[in-house]
């Protein structure tokens, strides 16, 4: 745990920033019946049925010291993903000395050149930090949470429109 908070209080530094990075799943909904409008008086009326519209996976890099943050949608979340959205990181830094804290992915599915059936990622991205709950990554999901993610959303690119406004 230390080890994490004090990779957090270092200062920046453009040839090792730290990138802390996580995944989440997200169901697709779209509504039975169309809400009703609010009026005076009384908030928009949802109905408690949905219609399920299938599931897209979020992959999302934060540079927590600068602030920037990339966010991913996919279809499908595996390792082959997993390698892509890392290689996305890296260009995303621009640094091959980038650190990055990961939450709950295992190291193991983290692609090496031996690796079958996975594109390598060359180089290899160090993974220094495994956090859970101290990855900055969750602040992030929490303010998409309130932002956008708080609604039904029935499709990928309606969220992913949601997601980069």
């Amino acid at each position: 745990m230390e080890v994490v908070l004090d990779s957090y209080a270092q200062p920046y530094d453009a040839l090792r920033p730290v990138i802390c990075f996580n995944e989440k799943s997200y169901q697709l909904l779209d509504h039975v019946r169309d809400p009703l409008p609010p009026v005076p008086r009384h908030q928009a009326r949802v109905d408690h049925k949905y219609k399920r519209c299938g599931t897209v996976h979020f992959f999302v890099a934060l540079e927590p010291l600068t602030g920037q943050r990339t966010v991913t949608v996919t279809d499908r979340r595996g390792n082959a993903d997993f390698a892509v959205q890392l290689q996305c990181m890296e260009r995303f830094t621009n640094s091959p000395g980038a650190r990055s804290a990961l939450d709950a992915y295992p190291s193991s599915a983290v692609p090496t050149p031996s690796s079958r059936g996975s594109p390598a990622i060359d180089p290899p991205i160090r993974v220094d930090l495994h956090a859970s709950w101290l990855n900055m990554v969750e602040l992030e999901w929490s303010a998409l949470q309130r932002q956008c993610l708080g609604q039904r959303v029935a499709s990928k690119d309606a969220i992913e429109r949601e997601l980069h406004a």
